[in-house]
């Protein structure tokens, strides 16, 4: 599979700029032989943004507009977006298909409270997999990255999971170690997509990456658009999914004890102390 990743500068709560240049980034990659999949950033068209008067769609009109460039350009897309969901928006993120499909909708699980994120969005409950070629893909929305049990439920069957998002640069170690952990605490693969430059008064580094299952860093094409800012660019990866193999010759899964772990949750919660030796 070939899988592109839009380190993307997007322009704050400006959805038309950012579409012309979504489309100029499609343009781009039909020139270098096209992916079949093509991943944009948390909150695609404006930015991580808390003025959701300003960003929420009630009638999906980023999805259908990525639908159209989709079938334009015979690539999947992977577009976030706001949910008007009433008094509290959803932070959504969906892959779309040439052939006018939404293969997979997610609604991030866990607003950022540190950020205020919470007092616009409520958060998700399902944790959708979508089959693509010959991987398996999920999605964990940017602040979802901080919390691992989603991440071994999804890599029950996912082989990809793709982290869109808007992480800011002086957090950008974390953001890089834990990328790499969950690629390898999970035998899966994991796509950092990242935004980067001055954002809506932020500054993003980008580092948008492939991990392997095994935690090394995957080597892919940088592509610019001729102009573009300082950081923005795409990568272009070639991946084959050899996650099977990988999990069956070293098969750490299988000596996972949820049970036990769930009996730890509950006594911690009781405020019971829970021993070992």
């Amino acid at each position: 599979m070939k899988l592109a990743l839009a380190q993307m500068q997007i322009e704050w709560e400006n959805k038309e700029a950012n579409l012309q240049k979504v489309t100029r980034y499609l343009e781009l990659l039909s020139h270098v032989g096209g992916a079949d999949l093509f991943a944009l950033p948390e909150m695609s068209l404006t930015g991580f943004s808390p003025h959701t008067d300003r960003t929420k769609e009630k009638n999906r009109e980023s999805v259908t507009q990525m639908t159209q460039l989709s079938r334009r350009f015979q690539t999947a897309i992977g577009v976030g977006w706001v949910r008007d969901t009433g008094a509290l928006c959803e932070n959504h993120y969906s892959i779309v298909t040439p052939h006018g499909e939404t293969i997979l909708d997610y609604a991030k699980l866990h607003p950022f409270r540190y950020g205020g994120e919470d007092r616009q969005f409520r958060g998700g409950g399902d944790l959708p997999v979508c089959g693509f070629g010959d991987f398996q893909i999920g999605v964990q929305i940017c602040y979802d990255l901080r919390f691992p049990e989603p991440f071994q439920i999804l890599s029950k069957t996912a082989s990809l999971i793709l982290v869109p998002a808007n992480w800011p640069a002086p957090r950008r170690e974390a953001w890089l170690c834990l990328l790499r952990a969950r690629a390898i605490e999970n035998q899966a693969y994991l796509a950092g997509i990242n935004c980067a430059g001055q954002i809506g008064g932020l500054a993003y580094t980008g580092d948008s990456c492939l991990y392997a299952p095994d935690g090394s860093a995957c080597t892919g094409e940088i592509l610019r658009l001729p102009g573009a800012p300082e950081g923005e660019q795409l990568l272009l990866f070639s991946l084959e999914n050899d996650t099977a193999r990988i999990r069956r010759e070293f098969p750490v899964k299988q000596d996972r004890r949820e049970d036990l772990y769930a009996g730890f949750y509950r006594a911690a919660d009781d405020c019971s102390c829970v021993t070992g030796t």
